[in-house]
C-alpha cells in the first residue's frame, strides 16, 4: 500500500486542461509580451474567488449538503451569470459575497449569495457596499432581487466596518421595498444580521437542517443558560409557525426551484403587471367539482355546519388546477395563495372552514393583512371568498391584541387599489364580514353562491330577532312542568318521578321550540336574500359557473386598469 498522502481534488482527472489563450482567432501566433501578461493578471484576477479557494473548504460545503455559491447559481438558471461588482483584493476582501444579474426564463433578475468557502460568508465595510449597489440598482432598472443567504454575519477582524456594511444593506433593501419584490433564500447557519437582512424582503424560503435567529444556540446558553438546539431556536418548523418565514422545503436545490416558481408569479416591480400565461384551460370550463363538494358537505348529517377545505374550490377555479400557497402550515383557517385564471396571476385570499370553522384570529389576520399588501403593491388583482363566523373571541386571543390584528387586516383591504372581487361561499356573519372586502370596504364586485348565509349574526341572532316569542315560550316552562306533574301524579305515579318525567318532557319541548326558531331564522334572515335585495350582493353564482363568471369579470377588470406605483398614503400601521 502507498503510504503518499493523496491531497483531495475536485478536478476531473480525464479533463483536458483549460488554456485560455489571448490571442485573436486565426491570428499567427508571436513574440508575447506586457500585453499577453496583463491579459492573464486580469482573467486570473477574474477567476480567483472560484479557483483560489481550497478543495477542503469546498468539501466542508458538501459534507454539510450544502452546494457553494456557484452551484446554487447554476441550480437557479442555465445561462451565465452576469457577475457584478468584483471587488475582491489580495486577501479576497469583499469576495465573500457573489452579486450578479441573471437570466431566469427571459427576465433579468438581480442576485446577491455569501460565499461560505470565504471567510464563512462575512460581511465588511467592501461587500456591505457591494450588496447595496447591487439593491439600489435592482430598485432603479425596475428588476425582482434573489437574496442566497449563507453567513456568519459581519466580518470580526473589519471591526465597524463589517457593521457599517450591514447597515448600508439594510437602508437599501428598505428603500427598494415595495418597488421591486425581494425573494430570500436561507442556507447554513445564520444570525444577527444575517437573519435581519433577509427578513427585510417579500418572502423568505427556509430548508430543512438550518437555522437564522437573532443569536445563537451558544449565545443563549452563555447568556440564559439554557441548552437548546439549532433547529428548536430558529430552524425552519419555529419561523414557519411563527410567520418569520414563508415556505419550507426539504432542502437547497427545492429552496433556489421554489424561487423561481415564486418569481413566475410576480411582476419585475411595482410600475407592472405580473407575467401573463397563455393557457388551453377554457375560461368557461364547467367546476362540476365545486358542485359535488358542497353538495356532499351539506346534505351529510351535519348540514350547513359542515366544514370543508376551501383549497379544493381555489384549485378548480385556477388554470389547471395550479395554484401556490404562501404560508401553507400557519394559520391555516386563512388560505394565501397566487394562481392564474385565464392566464392572468391572481391572489387568492379565503377563509377555511376545514379549521376552525375558517374564524379568524391573531395569526390568520396578520397573515391576510401581509399577502393583500403585498398583491396591492405590485398590481395583483384579488379574489376573496369568504365562509366565516367571525373573528375567534376569547381571553387569549384579546390577550394578544386580536383588535389590533384585525384592524391590521381591514386597514390592508380598504387601502387595496388593485382589481378585486368578493364571492361570498356560506357564511358571512358580523365584523367578519364587514371587515372582508364587501362593496363599502371597496369591493369592485361582490357575487355569491346560493348557499351563502349573510347575517349580523349567526344562530345566536335569534336572541334579538325573536325576543319576544322566546320569552314567551322559556316562561311557559315552569307552567308546563307544573301541568305535567299533575297530570302524572293523578295518574298514579310517585311524585319525585313524576317531576323528573315531567321537567325531561319540557325541557325537550323548549329544545324544540328553540330549534324551530333556529330554522326560521336560518330560512328568513340567513341567506342571500336580504343582501341581493339591499345591493350588497351584485348578483348569485351557481357552483359550476365559478371559473367562468370569476374569469370574465376579472378581464374586464382588468381591461380597465392601469398598474402603476402605489400614490396613495401610506398609512403608519400594516
Amino acid at each position: 500500500m502507498s503510504k503518499t498522502k493523496i491531497k483531495p481534488s475536485l478536478q476531473n482527472p480525464l479533463a483536458t486542461a483549460e488554456e485560455v489563450e489571448f490571442n485573436i482567432p486565426g491570428e499567427i501566433a508571436g513574440k508575447t509580451g506586457a500585453y499577453e501578461e496583463v491579459m492573464k493578471e486580469g482573467y486570473e484576477l477574474t477567476q480567483r474567488p472560484i479557483k483560489s479557494v481550497a478543495v477542503g473548504q469546498i468539501e466542508k460545503q458538501h459534507f454539510k449538503k450544502r452546494m457553494t455559491v456557484w452551484e446554487r447559481i447554476k441550480v437557479l438558471t442555465d445561462n451565465d451569470p452576469n457577475i457584478l461588482f468584483q471587488n475582491w483584493g489580495k486577501n479576497l476582501d469583499g469576495a465573500s459575497l457573489v452579486t450578479g444579474i441573471l437570466n431566469i426564463g427571459g427576465r433579468d433578475v438581480a442576485l446577491y449569495g455569501h460565499d461560505f468557502t470565504v471567510r464563512a460568508g462575512s460581511i465588511d465595510a467592501t461587500n456591505g457596499q457591494k450588496l447595496a449597489r447591487l439593491m439600489y440598482m435592482a430598485g432603479e432598472k425596475g428588476i425582482p432581487l434573489i437574496g442566497m443567504n449563507d453567513s456568519a454575519g459581519a466580518f470580526v477582524p473589519a471591526g465597524v466596518g463589517g457593521l457599517d456594511g450591514y447597515a448600508e444593506a439594510f437602508t437599501a433593501l428598505r428603500k427598494i421595498s415595495g418597488v421591486v419584490p425581494t425573494v430570500m433564500c436561507m442556507f447554513g447557519f445564520n444570525a444577527g444580521g444575517g437573519s435581519y437582512l433577509p427578513r427585510q424582503g417579500s418572502f423568505v424560503i427556509q430548508p430543512e437542517e438550518t437555522f437564522f435567529g437573532l443569536t445563537g444556540p451558544g449565545v443563549v446558553k452563555s447568556v440564559l443558560g439554557e441548552d437548546i438546539t439549532p433547529e428548536d431556536l430558529g430552524g425552519p418548523k419555529v419561523h414557519a409557525a411563527t410567520g418569520v418565514t414563508d415556505l419550507t422545503v426539504a432542502d437547497e436545490t427545492a429552496a433556489l426551484r421554489t424561487a423561481v416558481r415564486l418569481i413566475s408569479y410576480i411582476p419585475d416591480n411595482n410600475h407592472t403587471m405580473a407575467p401573463f400565461l397563455e393557457t388551453s384551460d377554457p375560461i368557461d370550463r364547467k367546476t362540476w367539482e365545486i358542485n359535488t363538494l358542497l353538495k356532499k358537505a351539506f346534505n351529510s348529517p351535519t348540514g350547513f355546519n359542515t366544514p370543508f377545505d376551501v383549497s379544493i374550490i381555489i384549485q378548480q377555479i385556477c388554470d389547471h388546477g395550479d395554484y401556490f400557497e404562501m404560508q401553507p402550515t400557519r394559520a391555516r383557517e386563512a388560505i394565501t395563495a397566487f394562481g392564474r385564471l385565464g392566464g392572468n396571476v391572481v391572489g387568492f385570499v379565503a377563509n377555511n372552514s376545514a379549521v376552525s370553522s375558517g374564524q379568524i384570529d391573531c395569526d390568520s389576520a396578520v397573515k391576510i393583512a401581509r399577502f393583500v399588501r403585498f398583491c396591492n403593491i405590485y398590481n395583483i388583482p384579488l379574489i376573496f371568498m369568504e365562509d366565516t363566523t367571525g373573528f375567534l373571541p376569547g381571553r387569549e386571543q384579546e390577550a394578544r391584541g386580536i383588535v389590533q390584528a384585525g384592524r391590521t387586516m381591514l386597514d390592508s383591504i380598504v387601502d387595496v387599489r388593485t382589481p378585486r372581487i368578493l364571492l361570498i361561499l356560506r357564511n358571512a356573519y358580523g365584523g367578519a364580514y364587514a371587515s372582508y372586502n364587501n362593496y363599502p370596504t371597496g369591493a369592485d364586485l361582490v357575487l355569491a353562491l346560493p348557499t351563502t348565509r349573510l347575517a349580523v349574526m349567526g344562530p345566536a341572532g335569534k336572541e334579538f330577532v325573536y325576543k319576544s316569542e322566546l320569552r314567551k315560550v322559556r316562561g311557559a316552562v315552569k307552567q308546563r312542568i307544573a301541568a305535567n306533574i299533575l297530570e302524572r301524579t293523578k295518574a298514579g305515579m310517585d311524585g319525585l318521578d313524576a317531576k323528573k318525567d315531567a321537567e325531561k318532557e319540557a325541557a325537550e319541548w323548549l329544545k324544540l321550540e328553540e330549534a324551530a326558531l333556529n330554522q326560521r331564522y336560518e330560512k328568513e334572515l340567513m341567506n342571500p336574500k336580504e343582501g341581493l335585495a339591499l345591493g350588497s350582493i351584485s348578483s348569485l353564482v351557481m357552483p359550476t359557473d365559478l371559473r367562468k363568471v370569476l374569469g370574465e369579470n376579472l378581464n374586464f377588470f382588468l381591461r380597465h386598469y392601469k398598474p402603476s406605483a402605489w400614490q396613495s398614503v401610506q398609512r403608519e400601521f400594516h
